[in-house]
């Protein structure tokens, strides 16, 4: 987000009644799929396009009804991508960072979830009947985790979009962190990842 600090979960926890909570969730599965029968696919990644023609990933804000931070991004992953979201569940161990914007108040918590393969193609498949689709997201998308020959089709492009608070950041923290990219992957990326 701009003009936020990274802080770590208990201080963020501790901010007060005044600050809102966000909490927002990569979701991946290992993929063996072949772009053009030569390029290997690895990992889909998925990300959405919300309502504000920005990149973000599902989740949204904690409700009070909310028992946890996990609890209200778990109902928003339902309610942005379906049932299908009911067949796995994120938890406290999926939890990567905590980013605040003090301008406004809020606190965005990040998460990264590893689904089977079937998870993530179930989430696919049902997130147009997703009660949220076509209102607060337009539409899933995976992330490109390859860079073609001319070094900018792929991942490059793709982080050429514009994205919502830190999402840009997270998406590379994530990918590197969690060995989705080949070794040296990120090497140019990670200079226009501080843009």
């Amino acid at each position: 987000m701009a003009g936020s600090r990274r802080l770590e979960l208990a201080e963020a926890l501790a901010l007060g009644p005044r600050w809102r909570h966000a909490c927002h969730a990569l979701l991946y599965a290992p993929d063996k799929g072949l772009l053009f029968g030569r390029i290997p696919l690895r990992y889909a990644v998925l990300m959405q396009m919300r309502f504000d023609g920005r990149l973000g990933f599902p989740g949204g804000f904690v409700d009070a009804q909310d028992d946890s931070l996990e609890d209200g991004l778990n109902r928003e992953l339902r309610e942005e991508l379906g049932e299908a979201a009911a067949a796995f569940r994120v938890e406290r161990t999926d939890y990567r960072s905590s980013h605040a914007a003090s301008g406004q108040r809020v606190v965005a918590h990040f998460y990264a979830k590893r689904l089977t393969p079937e998870q993530l193609a179930a989430v696919e498949a049902g997130a147009p009947r997703a009660k949220d689709h076509g209102l607060e997201v337009l539409g899933l998308v995976r992330v490109p985790l390859y860079t073609l020959r001319d070094g900018v089709g792929g991942l490059p492009a793709f982080l050429e979009n514009s994205f919502i608070g830190a999402a840009r950041e997270q998406l590379l923290e994530a990918l590197q962190d969690l060995g989705l990219l080949e070794s040296g992957s990120l090497q140019g990326l990670k200079i226009s990842a501080r843009h």
